[in-house]
């Protein structure tokens, strides 16, 4: 397959070498690998150093994994179900700065726990595993399945597994399965001013 990942200025390749697989094979990932995809996402860069990032996981046929597996929409249910692992990415939306005893709002928790996410995908990608990053998913559910308090914001849920064969997804998916684009820099990048159309 031709990657259509090609950069317009020189970038380390794990940032082309990362992306988002459906396909996976089921295989065990031992708990060494998940721990150190996590020990990535804990130094993701952070406002104030709050660090608001908070993780539930849990591997593929242990008890922790049906409340999170049951808490996907039935869409990705149908491809995570080969997952090694499922990851449910939290952020604290309060913090109590230093020197105060009352906690305020932290309105960058979901920029840093998005710092900590990518953190945790590039070092599944360096180790040779994959992350799928999913919005798809019953908030309701998962908070109450996996006792988040209301001052916890849940970000994401995502897959980690080793690279499957493509042709084990509906033709829709598998037609889809690989490296996708991005938009041109002149898209997203300007100077001075923001100048991108509505």
């Amino acid at each position: 397959m031709t990657s259509p990942r090609i950069t317009e200025h020189p970038v380390n390749a794990l940032f082309t070498d990362r992306w988002s697989p459906r396909a996976f094979t089921g295989e065990a990932m031992p708990d060494s690998v998940l721990m150190s995809l996590l020990e990535a996402a804990r130094w993701a860069p952070s406002a104030s150093n709050i660090q608001p990032w908070r993780f539930v996981y849990a591997h593929a046929g242990t008890p922790a994994w049906q409340p999170i597996f049951e808490g996907l929409v039935p869409f990705n249910q149908g491809w995570a179900s080969k997952a090694s692992a499922l990851i449910v990415v939290l952020s604290k939306k309060t913090s109590t700065p230093p020197g105060k005893t009352e906690a305020v709002a932290n309105v960058w928790h979901s920029f840093d726990a998005g710092a900590a996410w990518a953190s945790l995908a590039f070092q599944a990608t360096l180790s040779g595993w994959a992350a799928h990053g999913m919005g798809g998913f019953d908030a309701a559910a998962l908070r109450a399945a996996l006792g988040v308090p209301d001052d916890v914001a849940i970000e994401a849920v995502v897959a980690v597994g080793k690279l499957g064969d493509k042709s084990q997804l509906p033709e829709a998916l598998a037609s889809r399965e690989g490296p996708s684009a991005r938009l041109p820099l002149a898209q997203i990048a300007a100077e001075g001013r923001y100048g991108f159309g509505a």
